[in-house]
């Protein structure tokens, strides 16, 4: 495996780890990876390096994407400006390398919705355990008052702030999109992402919505789960179709 590390801020937190294969064959595309943790400074990308290497063993290229996060970002749309940024840099990276530019984004809890609200710089995207809806989750006080920590104190109109970064209100996404949630979620409720795939859907994007029985919270980003080598067909999939 080939690996770097690039730059794409001047804090030690907006850095982006990239990984291919090293053994010279065909690369499918690129995974964009964007890790959870409600946006806590204790929880970083090393969450997904399982799911990077194993991607990579696949014939993934990868990305793995680290954001400056509460304490370290001056604000929410620095967080979102951070994965926006981080993205860019991947489809550079993809360009300067010679890899398909094709970008399937994976995000997990918080790294899906901060994800999914760049989801117009990617070819498809893979929601793992999402939280879409910033005005119930801040309402249910899901993660411990989490949301409460992300939107910070301003004084400006709260449901505003909150519907501004929730990505059920920033429908239709307009690219495929995987939503994967467990039945026994207990950080984010399935419920979000059932009331956010029906709104897409109606609002006509492609949505494939997985709701799995004894899945929870975080072995939705383990790739030794029986979910994990559906979800890299159905990227295959999407990139067969961008092919055709």
């Amino acid at each position: 495996m080939q690996s770097s590390l690039h730059k794409y801020g001047s804090s030690d937190q907006q850095v982006v780890s990239f990984h291919q294969p090293g053994d010279g064959g065909a690369i499918h595309g690129t995974a964009v990876l964007v890790h959870g943790g409600y946006w806590r400074e204790a929880f970083t990308a090393e969450l997904m390096v399982p799911l990077a290497a194993d991607l990579v063993m696949r014939g993934w290229a990868v990305a793995n994407v680290e954001y400056r996060r509460v304490g370290q970002a001056p604000a929410p749309s620095a967080m979102v400006n951070d994965v926006s940024r981080a993205v860019q840099c991947a489809l550079d990276w993809c360009a300067e390398s010679g890899n398909p530019r094709k970008v399937v984004g994976i995000g997990h809890s918080v790294g899906a919705q901060l994800g999914m609200l760049n989801g117009g710089l990617l070819d498809a995207f893979v929601a793992l355990a999402p939280v879409t809806d910033l005005p119930r989750a801040y309402r249910e006080d899901l993660g411990e008052s989490a949301v409460k920590g992300f939107i910070g104190d301003d004084a400006g109109d709260l449901p505003a702030r909150l519907e501004r970064y929730s990505p059920v209100h920033q429908l239709p996404l307009g690219k495929p999109l995987l939503v994967v949630h467990g039945s026994d979620d207990q950080r984010v409720p399935v419920a979000h992402s059932k009331a956010y795939c029906a709104k897409a859907t109606s609002l006509g994007d492609a949505v494939d919505f997985w709701q799995l029985p004894h899945l929870d919270h975080l072995q939705a980003i383990n790739p030794d789960g029986i979910h994990w080598p559906q979800v890299v067909e159905w990227m295959h999939a999407r990139q067969a179709d961008q092919s055709a």
